[in-house]
């Protein structure tokens, strides 16, 4: 009885040292959308994008542009906030249906559908934090801006308006 005993206590006391060192500092939403991960991804400036109506620019916004796989499938998960006027890009090398889902993402977001001439063909708005729920556009798309929760609202964005963007 012994001799197995040890061998437990010897495991348990190896697996407990890996717990031991000095406590790192997460904010909630990280603990809660990745209890593993250390900090939050910090938004990266790539390019500008305009929006347009009539030919005329709306607005203007700073984008981070998420182009490969790695980039596109972490998305805005691990982020606390966006920048003021910033918004994520999505570019895909063809136009199809799209469907993205919110499962790792702590806040609350809207997403643009484009098509490949620039033209917004729809919209999920208020995309709830967590869900599982899919987001799919109506029409093919080739680009998916995503911005804060409620901006296609404030803003006035509506179908037919284009995007115009430039990587820097």
């Amino acid at each position: 009885m012994r001799a197995t005993s040890l061998p437990l206590w010897l495991l348990l006391l190896l697996s407990g040292l890996g717990a031991c060192g000095p406590k790192q500092e997460r904010s909630a939403a990280t603990q809660v959308a990745n209890p593993e991960a250390e900090v939050t991804i910090p938004f990266r400036i790539d390019g500008t994008l305009d929006l347009m109506r009539d030919g005329e620019t709306l607005l203007t916004l700073n984008i981070e542009i998420a182009d490969n796989d790695s980039s596109r499938e972490r998305g805005m998960m691990q982020r606390e906030s966006f920048p003021e006027r910033t918004g994520m890009l999505f570019t895909f090398s063809q136009s199809t249906i799209q469907q993205f889902w919110m499962g790792n993402t702590p806040l609350p977001l809207d997403l643009l559908f484009i098509s490949p001439d620039s033209l917004v063909v729809g919209f999920a708005k208020y995309a709830v934090p967590y869900s599982n729920e899919p987001l799919t556009s109506p029409a093919p798309a080739r680009f998916v801006l995503e911005v804060p929760a409620g901006w296609v609202d404030s803003n006035g964005i509506i179908e037919g308006d284009r995007v115009r963007w430039h990587r820097h």
